[in-house]
């Protein structure tokens, strides 16, 4: 399982990316392994207002379809329409391909996320209880 240093990570799989005041949300690798193959993404609408812990879309795979939630409050300002012809790039890149752009209207919610050392003991042990 990949992590990566430079991002904070949700008890659910999302992993988010702080860049310029705005954060990047997607899924883990954790999280792709665990859906398998993906076959189409829904993503929320530009403009939307979120809170954290609402559903910022919906990954669906072979095995299920599974809700994906935003770990922080915000706007959404962008989404990667490049998920909706290639659901698979999740799969391949998960690190790469982002779900949505969000600008932040609570950033101190950042402070209740994980780092990657925190998030790879909450695998191991999900790992274990699996």
């Amino acid at each position: 399982m990949e992590t990566r240093d430079d991002r904070l990570y949700s008890k659910d799989h999302e992993w988010v990316l702080s860049e310029d005041g705005q954060v990047l949300i997607g899924i883990t690798d954790y999280a792709q392994h665990a859906l398998g193959d993906v076959v189409f993404v829904e993503l929320p609408e530009v403009g939307a207002e979120l809170s954290a812990g609402d559903v910022l879309g919906v990954v669906e795979s072979v095995k299920a379809a599974s809700e994906v939630y935003t770990p922080i409050s915000g706007r959404v300002i962008a989404v990667n329409e490049d998920l909706e012809a290639s659901p698979e790039a999740l799969n391949e890149q998960p690190f790469e391909q982002w779900l949505a752009r969000l600008e932040p209207s609570r950033p101190e919610e950042m402070q209740t996320l994980m780092d990657e050392a925190d998030y790879q003991v909450l695998c191991a042990k999900e790992d274990d209880d699996g």
